[in-house]
């Protein structure tokens, strides 16, 4: 009986939104998930990215990954993470300063899944470990743009991070966060210029229009019991998340001049 307990929590493991690949080595490799790909696949593809980044002039975008294979994933959900990728100096290891894109995610702690905390790597980082060469491309307006990078320059960033982590974070109320949801925070925060997380979460729910974690009630259930990473303590009614395609559909509706892009190899 057992065995099958834990046969079913383990499938609660589909609902990954934010499964960490921890930054890795040039060899493509992570703690977390196993290589998909050589390290000059992944070098090229991150390079691919960021000269789509530097051509289409953003100096702030929501970038998104696949770190699970599709048909793995929940009914309505593509990508498994979302982070901002902020065109910045950058400073070498032998002290040299370069310019490129720098990712500012919330990643879950190594030894306490439940935990998340705020992690800037690179975009070779980013996609180490992925189980599809395929990235998600959010271009906000520009004046979006300068908004974000105001917010995620000042202690309003760090302010907005809820470490209580949860895979199915509700972006409608307090208490638990993924990525997908502290990503729309931030968003809201540029939005209404404004650090008072009570306006952000009111917008939210005025505006965002959530996705429905389209799981079985029983797994939900057996998820967190078995899995410290799993609740639905902040969840009222039916569980919904945000995801990259629902922050891309908000902003596309209210910020003109909104941009995404898919890239493949």
């Amino acid at each position: 009986m057992k065995a099958f307990f834990a046969r079913l929590a383990f499938s609660l493991l589909l609902l990954q939104f934010c499964f960490k690949s921890q930054a890795a080595s040039f060899s493509g490799s992570s703690a977390h998930a196993e290589a998909h790909f050589s390290s000059e696949q992944i070098i090229q593809f991150a390079k691919k990215v960021e000269r789509t980044l530097a051509a289409e002039g953003a100096r702030v975008a929501i970038l998104a990954r696949m770190g699970r294979p599709l048909s793995e994933m929940p009914e309505g959900m593509h990508f498994t993470h979302v982070a901002f990728a902020v065109y910045s100096n950058i400073t070498l290891a032998n002290g040299a300063s370069v310019q490129g894109y720098a990712i500012y995610n919330l990643y879950q702690k190594d030894d306490k899944p439940n935990v998340s905390e705020l992690v800037q790597d690179f975009p070779v980082d980013f996609f180490a470990g992925v189980a599809q060469l395929e990235a998600g491309v959010l271009i906000p307006s520009q004046e979006l743009q300068q908004r974000l990078l105001e917010v995620i320059g000042s202690p309003t960033y760090a302010t907005l991070h809820e470490p209580r982590y949860s895979l199915i974070a509700n972006p409608y109320t307090l208490g638990r966060q993924n990525c997908t949801e502290f990503v729309l925070d931030v968003v809201n925060a540029a939005i209404y210029q404004t650090n008072n997380i009570k306006i952000i979460k009111a917008n939210t729910k005025a505006y965002f229009k959530a996705q429905p974690v389209n799981v079985s009630p029983i797994k939900l259930m057996l998820g967190s019991m078995f899995s410290a990473e799993v609740t639905t303590s902040d969840q009222k009614g039916r569980p919904v998340t945000a995801t990259f395609e629902k922050i891309s559909d908000y902003l596309q509706t209210y910020d003109q001049g909104a941009k995404v892009i898919s890239l493949t190899p």
